[in-house]
């Protein structure tokens, strides 16, 4: 399985052979649904959090007397009709939303997706990306050159979610570069997830060599360099 390598300028460089226990896995619908929900769910901050009425103040005496009074019975004005009471089956901060996902699941779904991506031409391999210093006007032009190279016309004019920019390593100038468009991001090959690539249209993977190393040492099928 190759694939075609571009520079930044759009131009066509030459061919990558893709690994196929990353890039020739069969798509499984159910376990990527199953490990981006459970990412999902992970993320969730779980800080929201109300008092019942064992936690707000006041409510010691009881508001009037049983009879006689006409109106309606009550012993607290903590109960969660008065203004002020408690919150009936409000969030609290004790819930746990976490959920636990099997290595070889999590590696499996990342070789799910990365198939899925390249398979539906949603994958753009750059040989590199550089920079001399932070410049956003620099990185409008790569986006549009690579669109323009690659046929890919709404990798320049989607304004919602566009790109995921993969990198090898971090790269300061690269990243500040891209920091000011709001439809892109970038991350580093040893960090994104299924969530990330599902989430963006477009996939620009940079220095793919080292890149495709980092994808087979995650779905388990090279071993970690020491």
């Amino acid at each position: 399985m190759d694939t075609k390598i571009y520079s930044q300028d759009g131009k066509e460089l030459s061919t990558l052979k893709l690994p196929e226990a990353v890039f020739g896995v069969a798509w499984n619908a159910d376990l990527v649904h199953e490990v981006v929900v459970s990412m999902q769910s992970n993320a969730r901050a779980g800080t929201a959090d109300t008092k019942d009425r064992s936690e707000v103040s006041g409510g010691g005496k009881k508001p009037w007397r049983q009879k006689g009074t006409g109106r309606a019975r009550h012993g607290s004005r903590r109960s969660p009709i008065w203004s002020g009471g408690g919150v009936a089956h409000g969030p609290t901060k004790d819930k746990d939303f976490s959920k636990k996902i099997n290595k070889k699941v999590r590696s499996k779904a990342l070789a799910c997706t990365l198939t899925k991506k390249h398979s539906d031409g949603e994958m753009v391999f750059v040989e590199s990306l550089t920079f001399a210093e932070p410049k956003t006007t620099e990185a409008k032009k790569v986006i549009t050159s690579l669109a323009k190279g690659t046929s890919k016309d709404d990798l320049a004019t989607k304004r919602q979610n566009t790109a995921l920019v993969v990198l090898s390593k971090r790269d300061e100038a690269v990243e500040k570069s891209f920091s000011n468009f709001g439809n892109i991001a970038v991350k580093q090959a040893k960090d994104i997830s299924p969530v990330d690539l599902l989430t963006f249209k477009y996939v620009l993977v940079a220095d793919p060599k080292l890149s495709l190393d980092i994808f087979e040492t995650r779905v388990g099928k090279k071993e970690v360099k020491k």
